[in-house]
């Protein structure tokens, strides 16, 4: 494979302004977190990403987009009231996300749709700070048996939303009956217009908020009084005279927890309201600042780059509950620039920080694990890469926000060609930006799509599709692109679109609304003045219905049918099978019945038009519905749309998927047939015929889940493929089952000889070879485990729990990065020595974190079995005679890692992997391809290209330190490297 390392493109990351959790901490829950835990992070371009935590894999679901002058500078979750049915059923409320951003106004999320729900505006300043109220707790019934309304206040249950503004005003928005309200005003605008930059509920009736002026006030939010203020003094000798209060946070206690632009950390008492004590933990000023779930931990970020962390000491009685003094215990400067926004959330086996600031970077830090655990950075760049190419014509399609560009790459072979008498226009160049288009409207835009051909492209945002014509500008002889726009038909331009894709052939144009609609429209080349048509009638395609998760006893619906969200797609070589994934891990399927006439007439019912169906929240429809479709099938151009009647078989992923593609095809030749199909001749009763032929090409679909889990199926049969059965994920190779960073894409290398499929995340490209199976990773089995004996002399297995050399445990930690080695760990470490007597081998080194070992025992029947499969003994000698010592292999290919590979050199390896390219915006394919009529008129690059052959492949870095970013602050003794 040969690949082009490329960096030119300037796509830049957005800074982070605003994160949080949609839970708040509970040390009463066991494990990581609900399965509805979600991390909301707010970018300075009006972007809101949804991360799911996803027990330590951390997984970007989806992006809500922004737009023009939009900014995130504010991030809260609500809950609405739990509802108790009739029939017992607990239906928990509806989790709901509100941001703010340099207006007027508070914006309600829908999460399931991706757009503004709605807004909130009043006579009132810009709003600075937003904060929402503790969730009231359930009472329980008395003895006596007495409770009112299940121990709950209906006029109270609803969370409130408390709103700091620019000119002084604190305002209450109420959140009841799943509006968003104007409730009453706390503070009216001051005559100074003290600016509100910090706010925050002490609990459901106490407000706190930090001011410009110096000074924190206290407010009742029932009867709207002052209850106190509480002075900060003034500034520093020759520095402002007013100190910025920017961030408060109240401890579980009610003790009040202060940042401001001293670079102070400030403890005031939460009942009389009096400073306790003042730590001075930064140079610069404290932007934001979390606290622990069980008020002993307070962690700040500041301008100075710095994450500093403080811990309540024992007081005299030998506790740290109670009026104990704070200390700072360390600080590390994880981030590159500020540290902007920090949210915390905790359980019994979770306790992480999540950070972002100008660096543009993620980063989760360890709470109760803080100096013991790794630090776990979390990629800038997007899940789902922003790139696309046309390999034919070499063109690379780049966007972000409302801008795309496209490239065309040179192949440095093509120069050797020159002597040969073909043309090559700029050889010289190695790459050249040929067309730049600036999307009108205020939308970012949700996806683009490049067709294979590279004569089509279509652009959509979520209120609008739309579609250009691409076309050599031969005038100016340069290689530049003409753009024109092309009319679409009004019902697929103002549905807007979340997701668009070209199908291989550049026939069809797949558009996911944002609803999770599918919808199918035919393009077609022809002599108009823009070369081509979309057919007015879309095809829509209706999605399997699905039982909804939840318990007996609870129903979990606090994301309402956001699971259902579609957001990955593929289409087979051949166009002819299509599959959709959602989050909740489904996958649905259609194939295209019948072959293309270019003569038959569309018929007349339009029973699939996309717009008949805009009222309806969801793809899923009725029995009856689905009957009318397949009696009444939209035929286009002799061809039409099914559900895969095996589509129902395949089985449900475990997570999300992160992939989705269809092995690639050698075209196979067909007998020539009349018009280029088979005849279907009308009839009185059915006066459109239409052919019933199914696709026979290849089907099988390889997913990657968002756990990294390996699948391929046969999509046509239903069911998982043969090499999928005989290869696990479980005997994957354990550096691959242990990469933090999720996959992006994928890269297909299919010869006579080799089945290769490149993957690749933000820092690795791993390859797999599935012509042929995976070696049993015989010392990853050994490892933590001890061989014993039964009573009949056979040799049994014991498990472990896995323990590395250190004497910490791999797996289980705090939900942020793996464990320091003890030559790492600061301070006293983590191992202690136990002396036994006086002689020198009388001593023994305890672990003090060690987890209790498993007693579980199992065979070593499936493993045996595993052997016979690939041919192997226990000792991993295969029966023709040949060592397998494949496992933990890492070859050395050129431009590859270091090490040099333990397998055959007469065989190729079943698998490669790299680390040397990061981090990766994506991967495009370059070269090959069919050479249509429009690339013999423009050159003969693609004859050159089909000469040399081999696959070819375009790298995009995208390094952080080439990204421009305003000047950070230098404090003394630190200079910009």
């Amino acid at each position: 494979m040969d690949i082009h390392r490329c960096r030119f493109v300037p796509y830049t990351p957005a800074a982070i302004n605003a994160l949080a959790f949609s839970h708040p901490s509970s040390l009463d829950a066991t494990g990581k977190g609900p399965s509805t835990l979600r991390l909301a992070i707010g970018r300075a371009n009006g972007d809101i990403e949804i991360w799911n935590p996803l027990k330590g894999a951390w997984f970007h679901e989806t992006t809500l987009r922004g737009g023009k002058d939009r900014s995130i500078e504010g991030l809260v979750w609500t809950q609405d009231p739990d509802e108790k049915r009739e029939n017992g059923f607990i239906v928990s409320g509806r989790l709901r996300l509100f941001s703010i951003g340099y207006s007027t106004a508070v914006t309600e999320w829908d999460l399931e749709l991706g757009r503004p729900v709605r807004h909130s505006g009043g006579n009132y300043g810009e709003v600075w700070c937003l904060a929402a109220q503790p969730a009231m707790k359930v009472v329980q019934a008395n003895p006596a048996g007495q409770k009112n309304n299940n121990g709950r206040d209906e006029s109270s249950e609803s969370q409130l939303l408390a709103v700091g503004c620019a000119d002084g005003a604190v305002v209450l928005l109420s959140t009841a009956d799943g509006d968003l309200k104007f409730q009453r005003a706390l503070a009216k605008p001051s005559a100074k217009k003290a600016r509100v930059l910090s706010i925050t509920f002490q609990n459901r009736n106490i407000v706190i908020t930090g001011c410009a002026d110096s000074t924190i006030r206290v407010f009742n939010s029932r009867s709207g009084q002052l209850l106190r203020s509480l002075t900060l003094g003034a500034g520093p000798a020759g520095g402002p005279r007013e100190i910025l209060v920017w961030t408060v946070r109240c401890l579980p206690n009610g003790d009040i927890v202060s940042g401001d632009s001293t670079g102070e950390v400030r403890f005031w008492d939460g009942k009389n309201y009096s400073l306790v004590q003042r730590i001075q933990g930064h140079r610069a000023d404290i932007l934001d600042v979390a606290t622990s779930a069980d008020g002993q931990t307070v962690i700040s970020g500041g301008a100075d780059r710095r994450s500093t962390i403080y811990r309540r000491l024992e007081n005299s009685n030998g506790n740290s509950q109670g009026p104990g003094r704070w200390s700072e215990m360390a600080h590390r400067r994880y981030h590159s620039h500020d540290v902007k926004a920090m949210a915390t959330y905790e359980t019994k086996s979770l306790s992480i920080v999540a950070s972002g600031g100008l660096d543009t970077t993620p980063i989760i830090i360890p709470l109760r694990e803080f100096g013991k655990e790794e630090h776990r950075t979390l990629s800038s760049l997007p899940q789902n890469p922003s790139l696309q190419s046309s390999p034919s014509q070499r063109l690379v399609l780049s966007w972000w926000n409302r801008e795309l560009k496209i490239w065309r790459l040179n192949n440095l072979q093509m120069q050797y060609a020159s002597d040969e008498g073909v043309s090559l226009e700029s050889a010289g160049q190695p790459r050249k930006l040929v067309a730049g288009i600036l999307i009108k409207g205020e939308e970012n835009i949700t996806s683009a799509s490049l067709s294979n051909d590279g004569r089509l492209l279509a652009v959509s945002t979520i209120s609008e599709i739309k579609m250009f014509r691409l076309r050599r500008a031969k005038a100016k002889g340069d290689g530049s692109i003409k753009v024109k726009k092309v009319d679409i038909p009004i019902s697929l331009l103002a549905c807007g679109a979340k997701m668009v894709q070209f199908s291989p052939n550049s026939k069809w144009l797949l558009t996911v609304t944002p609803d999770s609609r599918i919808c199918l429209a035919r393009t077609l080349y022809n002599t108009t003045s823009t070369g081509v048509e979309v057919k007015p009638k879309l095809v829509n395609l209706k999605r399997l219905e699905r039982k909804s998760s939840g318990s007996k006893l609870k129903l979990h619906q606090n994301l309402g049918r956001y699971e259902r969200t579609v957001t990955r797609a593929a289409f087979s070589n051949d166009s002819r099978v299509l599959v959709i994934g959602d989050l909740s891990g489904y996958l649905d399927s259609w194939v295209l019945e019948g072959h293309e006439d270019l003569t038959q007439e569309d018929d007349d019912k339009d029973a699939h038009n996309a717009g008949d169906d805009s009222s309806s929240s969801s793809s899923d429809s009725s029995d009856d519905e689905e009957n009318d479709e397949e009696e009444r099938p939209h035929v286009v151009l002799g061809q039409h749309w099914i559900r895969n009647p095996n589509a129902s078989l395949i089985p449900k992923l475990p997570s999300a998927p992160l992939l989705l593609s269809f092995r690639p095809s050698t075209p196979t030749m067909s007998p020539p047939k009349a018009n280029g199909v088979t005849p279907v001749h009308p009839t009185r009763h059915n006066p459109h015929p239409h052919s019933h032929d199914l696709p026979s090409g290849e089907d099988r679909l390889f997913a990657l889940t968002c756990e990294h889990h390996f699948y391929e199926f046969e999509v046509l049969k239903g069911r998982l493929s043969a090499w999928s059965k005989r290869n696990p994920t479980s005997i994957f190779p354990s550096d691959f089952r242990g990469l933090r960073d999720r996959g992006m894409g994928c890269i297909w290398d299919i010869t006579e000889h080799q089945e290769r499929i490149w993957l690749y995340g933000s820092a690795w490209l791993w390859m797999f070879d599935l012509s042929k199976d995976l070696p049993q990773p015989e010392t990853q089995a050994i490892v933590g485990s001890e061989v014993t004996e039964d009573q009949s002399g056979n040799s049994k297995r014991k498990r472990k729990r896995h323990v590395d050399d250190e004497g910490g445990s791999q797996k289980h930690t705090s939900g942020a990065g793996s464990k320091i080695p003890d030559d790492k760990v600061s301070g006293l470490g983590r191992k202690m020595r136990k002396i036994m007597g006086p002689e020198e081998g009388d001593q023994e080194w305890i672990s003090l974190d060690a987890p209790r070992e498993s007693s579980s025992a199992e065979d070593e029947d499936d493993l045996a079995l595993s052997r016979l499969r690939r041919g192997t003994d226990s000792n991993g000698v295969k029966i023709n005679g040949i060592t397998d010592e494949s496992d933990n292999q890492e070859t050395s290919l050129p431009n590859g890692v270091d090490e040099e590979s333990k397998t055959d050199r007469r065989e190729s390896p079943a698998w490669w992997h790299t680390y040397k390219y990061r981090p990766i915006l994506g991967i495009v394919p370059l070269g090959g391809g069919d050479v249509n009529n429009e690339t013999r008129e423009e050159g003969d690059r693609a004859v050159v290209e089909r000469a040399f052959g081999g696959l070819e492949v375009a790298l995009i870095e995208r390094p952080m330190w080439d990204v421009d970013l305003p000047p950070r602050y230098q404090g003394d003794q630190e200079w910009v490297k």
